[in-house]
């Protein structure tokens, strides 16, 4: 027991820890008033700095890459937000740039039709579409005009580029038009070029009409403008209705195969313009019928 006590004390010799405290606290005093005035420590302070600086480096560095992760995922979240906020503002952009685009179309269309009617030496007058038929299979539309507008079956319908169809049937207060697509719906027409003329049928689609019994030697070729010949006493002369696409001969066949574009817009434009009726042409004659001369062989012209 006594070998440890001396032992002990054998290591605890020197100062006391409250003098230890005050000569270290003097001593950094001293040498803080030393660099202070005379800067002695300068460049102790500069190596002891670049000693200590991969340890400062080393010990921020988890703050630093925790920083970064979470302004990473920030930004992202940010960019996200903002992204998304553009689309939708794109998105509302586009709607309200192909609303004014469709508006511009249509007030284009709605002034040449105004150019049109001025210039029509027939009465015309406007007319909207407000219904098209489901029946695929059926090319007609429904106007809102009808016999309050003293509309009448047969008057043609047509757009700022041609004829569209023709009012088949009238209600008080609509009208229903037949395409001139409408399959078999025929039309008078004429080739604008050489004054051929023919009849264009509709095919049942709004892409293509045809010309039937065209004979294989007769003059006609792909470019070809068809206007209303005016022969039958309901389409006006002269209004452009189809431009021939394509041209087919065979040798084997007495007709040639013509297909046809319609210059109207039969499916695009929601505003028309309906033409009045023209006036009745006389009844054709009878086949078999005579004068009464003819009738009655006994009469003689006086001499």
């Amino acid at each position: 027991m006594l070998d440890n006590t001396h032992s002990f004390r054998f290591f605890n010799r020197g100062p006391s820890p409250m003098a230890r405290l005050v000569f270290f606290a003097m001593l950094s005093l001293l040498l803080m008033f030393i660099d202070t005035r005379y800067r002695y420590l300068e460049s102790t302070r500069s190596t002891l700095s670049v000693m200590v600086a991969p340890i400062q480096a080393l010990a921020t560095l988890p703050g630093r890459l925790w920083n970064q992760v979470g302004g990473y995922f920030s930004a992202q979240s940010d960019l996200n937000n903002q992204s998304q906020s553009l689309r939708q503002q794109h998105l509302g952009d586009a709607a309200q740039l192909a609303q004014l685009q469709a508006l511009q179309a249509e007030n284009q269309q709605l002034r040449k039709l105004a150019e049109l009617s001025a210039r029509a030496t027939y009465s015309t007058q406007f007319a909207e579409v407000i219904y098209i038929e489901r029946d695929l299979f059926k090319r007609k539309i429904i106007v809102n005009k009808g016999a309050d507008a003293n509309l009448q079956a047969g008057q043609v319908v047509m757009d700022d580029a041609g004829i569209v169809g023709q009012i088949t049937r009238v209600y008080p207060w609509l009208s229903e038009v037949t395409l001139i697509t409408e399959k078999d719906h025929v039309v008078p027409v004429q080739v604008l070029r050489n004054g051929l003329r023919t009849i264009i049928f509709g095919a049942g689609d709004t892409s293509h009409l045809t010309l039937r019994y065209m004979p294989i030697s007769a003059d006609i070729i792909e470019g070809d403008v068809l206007v209303t010949s005016g022969i039958d006493g309901i389409y006006p002369a002269g209004i452009p209705v189809a431009k021939v696409t394509r041209v087919e001969r065979d040798a084997a066949y007495p007709f040639a195969r013509v297909t046809c574009l319609p210059i109207g817009g039969v499916d695009k434009h929601s505003h028309l313009l309906i033409l009045s009726s023209l006036p009745k042409l006389p009844e054709p004659p009878v086949a078999g019928s005579a004068t009464e001369e003819g009738k009655n062989p006994k009469v003689r012209r006086k001499k």
